[in-house]
C-alpha cells in the first residue's frame, strides 16, 4: 500500500488498486477510530452474552426487562394487519406434485372456487 496507514492500523490482505481506492486514509482513520471507541463496549457486551448463554444452558427461562413493565401494562395497539394478510390465499411455488396439491387443499386458505 503506498498510502500511510493509521498508527495500530494494519491490512493482512492483497492490496489491489480497488481496495486502495475503498480503504482511503480518512476511511482506515475513521474505522480505527470506531474501534478504539467502542471496542471495550464490544467486548464487555460479547462477554455477557456468553455468561447469559450459560445461564440458559443451566435452565434459565429468559423473560421481560422489569423495567419495561409499565410498556406491557399499558394501553397500546399496533395497527390492523393489511388486507392482503386477511385474505390468504393458496399460491403453488413450485411444480405441481402431489404433495404439494395436498398441503395447499389441506391448508385452509381461501381459492378462487370458495373454502379449501
Amino acid at each position: 500500500m503506498t498510502q500511510t496507514l493509521p498508527a495500530g492500523v494494519q491490512i493482512t490482505g492483497k492490496i489491489t488498486p480497488a481496495v486502495e481506492e475503498v480503504l482511503t486514509p480518512e476511511a482506515l482513520a475513521f474505522v480505527a477510530d470506531l474501534h478504539r471507541t467502542f471496542n471495550p463496549r464490544r467486548t464487555e457486551l460479547l462477554q455477557q452474552r456468553v455468561v447469559r448463554q450459560q445461564r440458559f444452558d443451566a435452565g434459565e427461562i429468559p423473560g421481560f426487562l422489569p423495567e419495561t413493565a409499565a410498556i406491557r401494562a399499558g394501553e397500546w395497539h399496533v395497527a390492523p394487519a393489511p388486507a392482503d394478510l386477511n385474505d390468504r390465499r393458496v399460491e403453488i411455488t413450485g411444480p405441481s406434485e402431489r404433495k404439494m396439491m395436498i398441503n395447499a387443499l389441506n391448508s385452509g386458505c381461501k381459492s378462487l372456487y370458495g373454502r379449501f
